[in-house]
């Protein structure tokens, strides 16, 4: 998924990695590959059986067909009605296009095993009656868009019974979102059951308003799927299913039970009668993530020399598959520091909440993935900084960070001179946010953790631009560790064997801020890390490299052999991975933890002075807010 307003970790750059490609021999087989079908881009990455990165290709939506489709930055957008779109067409012909590039750059097809890939997550694509025929009789001498979205339909029909997928950028369905929030009872209930409240993006708004504006094309639709069910429909040569892990971020899909709502179902269907129908149209959903759908279609096989039993494995959205780069482990965490903060974590807790998300994960059964994005998160440094320089330089606003680390690193921890100071916190968001949902703006307060006393820091006695360098990052930290805490374990530290507090075992940074020291160390220092704070730098093909290690994994696993234990025995972290700061700290750590009590009382005042009192954690977070920062270097 793309970024807002540009995308689960834009945790890397979607651009050609920077990774140096190796020298390849030939012989060696066998081949992997991934793709990432995102807003903006079509990539496909090659690698071998060690995981390493032998060939790349992308196609850039706008560069390669920006004039044919009328798009810009991937998409169409309807302003009036909030829509946000973009044509499958497109995407079939960067298929063939990402392809012939890839062949361009040497690689033989033939030493292809097997291949997944992943889509961003939440596009919905409506599939007409004829599609899988379609699928099944293409011939190898023509383009796929020539055959399934023909520019002359009435001689040949359309595989599409609507020629528009919703992005997930699209605001349309508040309406929709409002019905499902209510239907089981409220924002909570749903997020019991789906992992998530109501989103504009998610697929079940998205379906229950297709059905009611555009009837017809609903009922000539046979088929619903997901962007990257779609994918791997077109390489299957057949419907595939939606992904274990991508069908929870529809609003649909029952995590507890493993299987399609009913009750929501009904809501989106129209009416229990109808529920049968889209069930069907929908599909099933197989519980691995790793058995394969099936080889690949005859299609490929004849056009670009794939062999015969070349096994496409699930494909399933941008945001698992990029967890999938990283072998994480159980409570190792992942963090963004990007435009927006994303965060990530592994974990076999399923305690969901609607400011958050949580996801099956994608190869591992009893695992979940944790998501929470924030808008703000470079842009709210970046003020605090410039403020800083400008307070420091009389005028002058430097744009260099080094002022704003020295001020950070030097100044105490939650500014308290003293042991029994009060604590300095602050809030501040230059765009409105979403956890917890506020406007934008700055608030500063003092907290007793003694007394639990919050006295607000008016505006008129602020001054302290050098408190506000250090507070910038403690709030970011403090506000995940406060979402998280639930989440994580007592574990025994590697170096004395003692009892630590619960807190992750790696924190992994991710994104621009990343290689800001002073940001690593209080990272360290609020969440703590059992074994320490790394940067982490894959490149610009995280979702990519995540897919193509899936296909690793279901192709050369041993009977019952995780994916993590497969791809963590054979991935390089020395290419990859590197240790910035120390993690838990005895005193600072627990120091901390008495402020994120102050912050979540601070927060629940001023919503309710907001008029935005929702509970705990309030904010509806907008799953892909935030990817790009995930996917793609941003800023510190």
């Amino acid at each position: 998924m793309d970024s807002i307003p540009a995308a689960p970790w834009a945790f890397l750059k979607r651009t050609v990695t920077s990774v140096a490609k190796p020298a390849r021999v030939g012989g060696k087989g066998p081949l992997y590959m991934g793709f990432d079908l995102s807003t903006q881009q079509l990539k496909g990455i090659v690698v071998d059986s060690d995981l390493k990165l032998m060939y790349e290709a992308k196609v850039d939506f706008d560069e390669d067909f920006g004039s044919k489709y009328g798009i810009h930055k991937g998409v169409l957008t309807n302003p009036a009605e909030g829509e946000v779109f973009a044509p499958p067409a497109m995407w079939l012909e960067a298929i063939n296009l990402v392809l012939d590039r890839l062949r361009d750059e040497g690689l033989d097809f033939k030493e292809v095993k097997g291949l997944s890939g992943a889509g961003m997550q939440h596009g919905t694509v409506f599939w007409s009656a004829d599609s899988e025929r379609m699928l099944k009789n293409l011939e190898g001498s023509k383009l796929l868009v020539d055959q399934l979205q023909p520019s002359n339909t009435s001689r040949g029909g359309s595989a599409f019974a609507h020629p528009m997928s919703p992005n997930w950028q699209d605001a349309s369905t508040q309406q929709q979102c409002d019905a499902f929030d209510g239907h089981l009872g409220d924002p909570q209930t749903l997020a019991d059951v789906t992992g998530s409240k109501a989103h504009h993006r998610f697929s079940g708004p998205q379906i229950l308003r297709y059905r009611t504006k555009y009837p017809a094309h609903y009922e000539q639709t046979a088929r619903i799927s997901l962007v990257s069910s779609f994918l791997a429909s077109v390489f299957l040569g057949k419907w595939a299913p939606i992904d274990i892990s991508d069908v929870t971020g529809m609003n649909l899909w029952d995590i507890k039970a493993g299987d399609w709502s009913s009750d929501l179902l009904e809501l989106t269907a129209g009416g229990k009668f109808k529920v049968a129908d889209l069930k069907k149209k929908l599909g099933g959903v197989p519980e691995s993530g790793g058995d394969s759908f099936g080889p690949i279609s005859a299609y490929f096989t004849r056009r670009y020399g794939f062999p015969s039993d070349c096994q496409i494995i699930p494909f399933t959205g941008d945001n698992p598959s990029t967890i999938l780069a990283l072998p994480l482990r159980a409570s190792d965490a992942m963090v963004s520091l990007g435009t927006s903060t994303t965060f990530l974590m592994s974990t076999p807790q399923y305690r969901p909440d609607p400011a958050y998300h949580f996801m099956n994960h994608p190869t591992t059964p009893g695992l979940y993935m944790f998501m929470l994005c924030y808008k703000n998160g470079g842009l709210a440094r970046e003020q605090v900084r410039d403020a800083l320089n400008t307070a420091t330089y009389n005028g002058h606003n430097d744009k260099a960070w080094d002022h704003f680390n020295r001020t950070a690193v030097s100044t105490p921890p939650l500014s308290q001179k003293t042991a029994s100071a009060a604590m300095r916190l602050g809030l501040y968001f230059p765009r409105p946010e979403i956890v917890p949902n506020l406007p934008a703006g700055q608030w500063r307060f003092s907290y007793n953790a003694t007394t639990t006393d919050l006295t607000e820091i008016s505006p008129a006695e602020e001054t302290s631009a050098t408190d506000d360098a250090r507070n910038i990052i403690e709030s970011q930290f403090l506000s995940l560790r406060l979402r998280s805490a639930s989440l994580v374990n007592a574990e025994r530290s590697p170096l004395t064997g003692k009892l630590l507090p619960p807190q992750p075992r790696r924190v992994y940074l991710v994104g621009g801020g990343s290689a800001n020291p002073a940001i690593a160390k209080i990272c360290g220092e609020v969440l703590g890390s059992v074994e320490g704070v790394f940067k982490l730098d894959i490149g610009g093909n995280a979702c990519a490299l995540g897919s193509a290690y899936k296909a690793v994994w279901a192709c050369e696993r041993k009977p019952r052999q995780t994916f993590e234990e497969l791809i963590g025995s054979r991935w390089d972290e020395s290419r990859f991975v590197k240790k910035v700061a120390d993690g838990y700290g005895e005193g600072v750590f627990e120091k901390y933890g008495e402020a994120v009590e102050g912050l979540e009382k601070m927060e629940r005042l001023i919503l309710a002075r907001n008029g935005e009192e929702r509970g705990k954690k309030t904010g509806g977070v907008v799953m892909g807010e935030g990817a790009d920062d995930v996917k793609a270097i941003g800023v510190q």
